[in-house]
């Protein structure tokens, strides 16, 4: 197993393109309709988390534990869900939450809201997840049992990203305090739903149990520093006056 995952870490940090940082001086997290932060205000996943579990360890034998158990629940409802929930593009985060927020998350229903979740995507994902991901390359698990995912869909490219510390999750959870925050009457709904997306990420095989705790960790961080971004700010306001002028 140990020969597997140094083979995979050394084809992953050769092969082109898996992680590359945007120059200092072409700053893409400028774009506005994609960002709140800028690379020098995100999150620094490196220096916030421990490493990952070495493979042997306590730490890695629960990772694997967790991995079985999940694959066992594969073939039930809550496998179908972890496949659904393996696809957040296309208002596919808004979407996995609305029936925990209570109402329909959609530009149409609900644009301010839409707005604030669809911007925020990018700053809990790749950019707070990059740095550990870059430095560590970790191994998934489906790669490094050889046993495809329950949704197979970015399975070939998701084999060269590294496992550490999940993007799913840490956009899932930074999603569901956001949420709860604009609607505290659901906010156990909300929560559990975001806590069940990260555990989503290790039944269908694309993470270990230690990625998704320690994105939740990243997630967090990433909420609080949007607090202090104006534009991420002013775009909170407006979702929640829209949401409470929907119940008034």
């Amino acid at each position: 197993m140990k020969k597997r995952l140094i083979a995979f870490c050394v084809a992953s940090l050769l092969s082109t393109g898996a992680f590359a940082l945007v120059p200092a001086g072409n700053d893409a997290t400028t774009k506005p309709d994609l960002y709140y932060l800028k690379n020098a205000q995100a999150i620094d996943s490196l220096a916030l988390l421990p490493p990952p579990p070495e493979v042997g360890s306590i730490a890695f034998l629960n990772d694997q534990a967790m991995y079985e158990q999940g694959r066992m629940l594969r073939n039930t409802e809550r496998g179908k869900q972890a496949a659904e929930d393996a696809n957040l593009s296309s208002g596919g985060v808004a979407n996995a939450f609305s029936s925990a927020f209570g109402t329909p998350i959609t530009e149409k229903d609900a644009p301010q809201l839409h707005k604030l979740l669809t911007n925020m995507i990018e700053d809990a994902g790749d950019l707070a997840t990059r740095g550990a991901k870059q430095k560590y390359m970790r191994i998934r698990p489906f790669a490094f049992y050889g046993v495809p995912t329950c949704n197979t869909k970015e399975q070939d490219e998701l084999a060269k990203n590294g496992s550490y510390p999940s993007g799913h999750t840490s956009i899932g959870w930074a999603t569901a305090l956001v949420l709860a925050e604009i609607n505290p009457q659901r906010q156990d709904q909300i929560l559990k739903r975001g806590f069940d997306l990260g555990q989503s990420r290790v039944i269908c095989g694309y993470h270990w149990q230690s990625d998704v705790d320690a994105a939740r960790i990243v997630g967090s961080a990433v909420v609080a520093t949007l607090h202090t971004n104006p534009a991420f700010q002013q775009q909170l306001q407006k979702a929640k006056d829209e949401f409470a002028a929907r119940h008034k």
